[in-house]
């Protein structure tokens, strides 16, 4: 009986975004490595539009010769504007909606170990509805020790925002069973976990196929659903496929007022 019910979760439909009458927000979060736009960007922005989001954590966004112009024009493409991020933060940039009211962005780097890339934190603190939310977009380290300790600085810095409700989302670079997702899970919620909705697995490149792409959310946010976005009506397999090398994840997200 369980398992029937957890099958009919997933196949649910998936609520759309809305503001309820105390001003309590419904969002959709998007989660999404792009890659730095080396592969089909229009069918990575066929992918955006169709998951309608609120607000988009992108990973791997354009570090390099004129990256806000790439990440503009990726943006303008998906019917949003750019919030926060991009080489300024290492390549972790935030999107958002005009449905989003901006109070404050800031970019931070890790710090940075000789011989590896570069991490950091695209963050922002919006309204949407009558609620505020902080939002991080992260891509963790390839080193499982500094992978961990990046973790650390990531829950640090949502602690300090400041607001009732905090979300991240981003490329972990390991699974569920991992330390660093392990951290993550332990004191935010695994959307994923909370609400099974779509596809599981954002890596499917090499076998066996990995969830290592993931939203978070803090305590009181209602996770409504979460998961790769497959079958969602305007999202094909081939747009998936050559949009870029990961899957998205799509939440969607009650933040009571």
């Amino acid at each position: 009986m369980e398992q029937e019910q957890g099958l009919e979760h997933e196949r649910a439909e998936l609520p759309n975004s809305l503001t309820e009458a105390d001003g309590s927000a419904v969002i959709r979060v998007l989660s999404y490595n792009v890659r730095s736009l080396r592969d089909d960007e229009d069918a990575l922005a066929r992918v955006i539009r169709a998951c309608a989001p609120d607000l988009v954590c992108v990973q791997e966004a354009p570090r390099f010769f004129r990256w806000r112009k790439h990440a503009a024009r990726l943006a303008s493409k998906c019917d949003l504007v750019v919030l926060s991020g991009g080489a300024t933060a290492a390549g972790p940039l935030l999107l958002c909606s005009l449905r989003a009211f901006v109070e404050r962005t800031e970019d931070v780097l890790l710090p940075l170990t000789p011989g590896r890339h570069r991490r950091g934190f695209a963050t922002a603190v919006v309204r949407l509805g009558g609620v505020r939310v902080g939002v991080l977009s992260a891509h963790l380290s390839l080193d499982g020790p500094e992978r961990l300790a990046q973790a650390e600085l990531l829950l640090d810095r949502l602690a300090g925002m400041d607001v009732p409700y905090a979300i991240a989302a981003g490329d972990i670079n390991e699974g569920p069973s991992g330390p660093a997702f392990r951290r993550l899970a332990g004191a935010l919620q695994d959307c994923r976990v909370a609400a099974p909705w779509g596809g599981e697995h954002t890596w499917v490149r090499s076998s066996p196929p990995r969830r290592i792409d993931a939203v978070f959310a803090s305590a009181g946010v209602q996770v409504l659903a979460c998961g790769v976005p497959e079958g969602l009506p305007g999202v094909t397999p081939d747009d998936l496929a050559t949009a870029t090398d990961h899957l998205p994840v799509l939440a969607t997200l009650r933040l009571p007022s």
